[in-house]
């Protein structure tokens, strides 16, 4: 197995790039930090471009890998330099970039969230888990939304980005795809027009937008939409954080079997 102890070691350069935009975009790829997330990419036969684990980590996760992987044994100096975290498991891989991940089938089913301009990787990564345990097809990131492959995203996210489709889509023109489809697309909003989410039937194909943790959803967007949709307050709160609200609204929206 190669070695790898340098940070001054070209390959460490370009892992640590990864944490930007720009990185990973040059390079066709992602990093997973942590036991978790690699396991979870393996059991979806995500391409594993290389694994890379301190010489611990191999000892306690090699037996559970699939064989034939790229694998690099990394120092402990080398996983500090890569990691997005404190104290980092000391497993990584580098991960292709889904070449279908930047727009929406020409023909669009199943249950589909929009995000306009979501921008806290917590907030994200809780709703894309919700997505996947309510059973929603896929999540939209939408304009000034964070990247979906941001370390922190990618990170909370815990591996449901590997069981519901992500796709980097202008709003406006998902909004046309669904249309096109026949489907609706509900906003979140509270206007004298709005609807409670209750008086809406369940169904197992539509859109659902979720706005701005400050600012909500954009105007023009609730001006598109079959209906927007408002949770009741019962108590003394003034609002719902935007990943509480998501969570709500797809389990009660989407039709179950």
């Amino acid at each position: 197995m190669e070695k790898i102890v340098s940070l001054q070691n070209n390959r460490v350069k370009t892992w640590k790039k990864l944490a930007t935009k720009k990185g990973r975009e040059q390079a066709g790829t992602y990093l997973l930090d942590g036991w978790h997330l690699v396991k979870e990419a393996a059991a979806a036969n995500v391409e594993l471009v290389t694994v890379m684990g301190t010489h611990s980590a191999w000892q306690t996760y090699a037996n559970e890998l699939p064989a034939g992987l790229n694998a690099i044994e990394i120092s402990d100096d080398v996983a500090k330099a890569i990691g997005d975290t404190v104290t980092p498991q000391g497993i990584f891989a580098e991960v292709a970039l889904p070449k279908a991940s930047q727009q929406l089938p020409e023909v669009v089913t199943g249950a589909w969230l929009f995000l306009d301009a979501v921008q806290d990787p917590g907030n994200i990564g809780t709703i894309v888990r919700a997505a996947d345990a309510a059973g929603f097809t896929g999540v939209v990131f939408g304009q000034g939304t964070a990247d979906q492959f941001a370390p922190k995203v990618v990170r909370a996210m815990q591996g449901s980005q590997f069981h519901v489709q992500l796709v980097t889509e202008d709003l406006y023109a998902a909004l046309r795809y669904f249309k096109r489809s026949g489907l609706e697309v509900y906003g979140t909003q509270l206007d004298p027009t709005a609807k409670n989410f209750r008086d809406v039937t369940p169904a197992e194909s539509f859109g659902l937008i979720m706005g701005n943790e400050g600012n909500g959803m954009a105007k023009g967007l609730g001006e598109l939409t079959a209906a927007n949709l408002y949770i009741p307050i019962l108590g003394q709160a003034e609002s719902l954080n935007v990943a509480v609200a998501a969570g709500v609204l797809m389990f009660q929206l989407k039709q179950g079997k």
